[in-house]
């Protein structure tokens, strides 16, 4: 999606906030800047342009297939084959989505949820997919940090952030937000979604499963201390490891916002080109897979 830039944790006193959503193709996946950068186009805040033409694909109507029907074509009821986890149960509150939103969101990014906790220098980092009526208080705050507003853009009542966050949530599955929990607390705001089915697809040469990321490191105490940098390399090593059919990370910050493209290049994304998009002019960050262990 078309949002947000990291700024806050690249070792700078601005806070880092990645464009990684709403901010490149409409306001998030999700923005702008991944840390204090509004989201690009990409269709997760319902403002901006998100009218691709896009049918669902093949591997996510299978797999609706096969949980409606078993093996001898008879309907199966109150089956469900995708593995019960501790993280999903407990932090993402389903609700308000319909079964279908859910899988999606399972075939689509690979069930984030699952994806665990992961150790760092800094501590203990889990990426928590979030829940509106626990999440909202805190994601308003910080996007109402002028830091963030410059970039994001859903600064004002929690209702903005709330929008923004529950058009990803009951969507298709191609986004989710996240919150970033660092040795049990939150800290940061994370988006993550397909870049290759994304409105952000139309301005660069997308490959199949391009997953794009967005941060906003939200505490202040937390910015200028190069952890940005730090847990975007974290996150992106995360995805390349449980979602083995995507061989890039993908992100959009914003060409203004230089503390989030530092973040980004500290944590062996390469500057790819400057693309120009509908609410930017940004940056196009990549890690490949094939230069993880170089960059």
């Amino acid at each position: 999606m078309l949002p947000a830039d990291p700024i806050a944790g690249t070792g700078s006193a601005v806070p880092v906030t990645c464009d990684a959503g709403p901010d490149a193709d409409s306001n998030p996946g999700s923005g702008a800047d991944p840390g204090a950068g509004a989201p690009a186009d990409s269709g997760a805040d319902g403002h901006g342009e998100d009218t691709m033409d896009l049918r669902l694909p093949d591997e996510l109507i299978a797999f609706v297939a096969e949980e409606e029907t078993g093996s001898d074509g008879s309907r199966r009821t109150g089956h469900e084959t995708t593995q019960p986890s501790v993280s999903r149960t407990a932090t993402r509150d389903t609700s308000s989505l319909s079964a279908l939103t859910v899988r999606a969101e399972d075939v689509l990014l690979d069930r984030v949820a699952d994806w665990g906790p992961i150790d760092t220098s800094a501590g203990v980092f889990h990426l928590v997919p979030a829940r509106i009526e626990r999440d909202l208080p805190l994601v308003s705050r910080w996007m109402n940090d002028p830091a963030a507003e410059e970039f994001w853009e859903l600064s004002g009542p929690p209702s903005v952030t709330e929008d923004h966050m529950r058009a990803q949530l009951t969507g298709d599955g191609r986004s989710l937000p996240c919150i970033g929990v660092l040795d049990g607390t939150p800290m940061s705001y994370w988006e993550v979604y397909r870049a290759d089915l994304d409105p952000l697809a139309r301005h660069y040469p997308a490959r199949p499963h391009d997953t794009g990321l967005h941060l906003l490191v939200g505490a202040v105490a937390d910015r200028g201390r190069g952890l940005g940098g730090l847990l975007l390399r974290a996150v992106a090593d995360l995805v390349l490891a449980r979602r083995p059919s995507c061989a890039r990370v993908i992100a959009e910050p914003d060409i203004r916002n230089t503390p989030s493209i530092a973040a980004f290049l500290t944590a062996g994304f390469r500057f790819s080109a400057e693309v120009d998009l509908p609410a930017k002019r940004a940056a196009l960050m990549v890690r490949d897979r094939s230069l993880r262990h170089v960059l």
